[in-house]
Formats: structure tokens, sequence, C-alpha cells
């Protein structure tokens, strides 16, 4: 199992940066950038990509709908080639309020999407002339929708590598399905290890029975808060805030990826009422109706033994990635943390 970081997108990124070269000593072997409706994750990626040397690099996630297959597959093998074969594309569909809201783009069919990206993205970096026909995407575009001009192409530079990986965001259950079948790396959310057989285990099952066992096995990563100590339980608490705003403030009524997450793992009351709380402008009280036994689930904090186990149910959950935010004041007392963690891997 090995050790991954976010940077924080809404603010701070440089002074992030700046630390990231003693996380990768302390034991950080990949790093993650995050794109929402914040300065865009490609600029910053290249901004580590040029100050880092080793410790490898993900989008987590880049939206599908905001570029198209192509430039998805040109950004990742730039990002590739400047990082010296070092970067993840991560993919997602993010959500309609970010895609209709903030790009003004229809929010339609992102299975079908995400599968024929991942299929021109390839063709692209394996430098062959894109021609391709999917329910989605053609290329080139038939003259009846354009110039009649458009002809293929292929990328003009060599890549540094023919298969740049790909990791999946993915919670509901076709998605899962087609991460496992697809990609190299799986990115879920708020994972509660106790339940991740019985929410994502057939759809992992039936992706992986499609799978082609050149991509190697299914690399499985989680997010979690991280705080070891006898005296550090009180830092539980903050990762209400995301929770309460994810499970309540993400969506709609009905139209929620990770409310509907919260209801699959047995709360469906709490999912109900948080949101309830939450749209309504009643943030702290949403907030301290999050469930402690998510809470506890979806973090690394407690004392060293407890964590110790934590890390060990996940390893025999699958998982094989963990990115750690340290719950910590200061520079030293972050990289303490992950060389906490890092002694505590199986």
């Amino acid at each position: 199992m090995r050790i991954g970081t976010t940077l924080a997108y809404g603010g701070g990124f440089k002074e992030a940066a700046a630390g990231l070269r003693d996380l990768e000593t302390a034991g950080v072997e990949i790093a993650f950038v995050a794109e929402a409706y914040s300065f865009d994750a490609v600029s910053q990626l290249g901004y580590l990509a040029a100050a880092t040397d080793r410790i490898q690099l993900a989008s987590a996630i880049l939206p599908i709908y905001t570029r198209t297959p192509s430039l998805l597959a040109m950004t990742a093998a730039g990002l590739d080639y400047v990082s010296d074969g070092r970067f993840t594309l991560g993919l997602g569909a993010s959500g309609p309020q970010v895609v209709e809201g903030f790009h003004g783009l229809p929010y339609d069919a992102p299975i079908g999407r995400t599968r024929e990206i991942v299929e021109i993205c390839r063709s692209v970096w394996r430098r062959e002339e894109v021609v391709y026909e999917g329910k989605h995407y053609e290329l080139p575009l038939p003259a009846d929708r354009g110039t009649g001009l458009g002809k293929p192409l292929k990328l003009i530079n060599h890549p540094v590598r023919e298969r740049v990986p790909i990791m999946l965001a993915a919670i509901g259950p076709k998605n899962v399905q087609l991460a496992a079948e697809v990609a190299e790396g799986w990115l879920p959310i708020f994972v509660h290890p106790g339940k991740l057989d019985e929410i994502w285990g057939p759809a992992l099952a039936a992706g992986r029975a499609r799978r082609d066992p050149s991509l190697g096995p299914l690399d499985i990563v989680v997010t979690m808060n991280l705080a070891i100590g006898d005296d550090v339980g009180h830092l539980l608490d903050r990762g209400r805030k995301q929770l309460a705003l994810y499970i309540g403030g993400m969506g709609a009524r009905g139209k929620n990826f990770y409310n509907g997450l919260a209801r699959r793992y047995g709360y469906e009351q709490e999912a109900e009422l948080i949101q309830e709380l939450y749209l309504s402008g009643r943030k702290e009280e949403a907030e301290a109706t999050v469930p402690e036994d998510l809470l506890r689930a979806t973090s690394l904090v407690g004392p060293k033994e407890y964590v110790a186990e934590r890390v060990t149910e996940l390893a025999e959950c699958g998982i094989t990635t963990v990115s750690v935010k340290p719950l910590a004041e200061t520079h030293a007392e972050r990289i303490a943390a992950i060389e906490q963690l890092r002694n505590l891997m199986p």
C-alpha cells in the first residue's frame, strides 16, 4: 500500500507544493490535484512537475465534459512528458451543478462518454490516426455536422509512454464496473472499508471479469484525514464539514450522488436530515448530524495501535493507495504524521 496526499485547490497551493519534497522524503509517493470550479488542475500539475523529481502526480479529477477527448489525451501526454513519466490521468463526471452551472454543458451519458474517452485517449497515445465512431464522439467530424474538411490526424509528439495510466472516480455501480474493466485505477469517495465489499463488490467483480490483463491489478485509491496519537480524538470532528457539504449540499434533493451513497451505507434517516438542514442553511446542525461511525470509518484518527489496525483493514479490503490529509498545524507535524503512517504500512 502506498501513501498519497491531495493538494488544496481552494487556496494555499504554492505553500502546499513547497513542502511536497519533504512529504516525499517522509513517505508520500503520489500527489493528487483536484479540479472543481477552481484554478484548473493542469497548470498546477505542470508546476508540480517542475518542482519535483520522483513523486507521482495525478489529476483527481479532470471532468470529462469540459475538454474534448483528444485534448484530454494531449494534456495527459504533455504532463507525462514534463514529469518524465510520472503522471496519472484521473477522470470523473463531476456533477450537474458544476458541468451545467459553471460550464454550461449538458450533463448526459457519463458512463458511455467515459468509455469512449478512454478508448480515444489510448488511440492518441499510440500515435494512431484518430478515427472513431462512437455514440457520443465521432472523429473526424462528419461533413453533415461541420465543414467537411476534418481529416484523421495523429499526435505530432512521441509520448513518454504509449499508455498513460487512467484513474476513474466512481461510486455508482455501473461507473465502478467500468473503472474495474477499463482503468488502471479507481477513486471512490468516503470509503467505509467495512461496507466496501457489500456496496461495490459485485460491480468490481463484474468489471474485473472483463478486464484486459495487460492493465495489471486495479489500483484502489481512498482519501482520509490523518492524525496519530493518544490525544487526537477531538480532531475527528474536522471531517464533519466536508461530509455534511457533500451529503447535504452537493446537488439537489433527489440528485445528490453522495447523499445516495450515505443511504446505501445504511444512513438513510441521517442522510435525509443532513440534506434538509444543509439546504435550509443550518450547516452547523447538519455537521453535527453526521454519524460518528461514518466519521471514524472514513478517517485515520486515533492512537498508533488503532490506526495500525485500520491500515491493515484497508489492505485486506484490497485498497492499494491511501491519500491522506494530515490534521496538523505545522509542516513539521504533518511530516511526522506521514512518517508514522509509513511505519505502520503493511
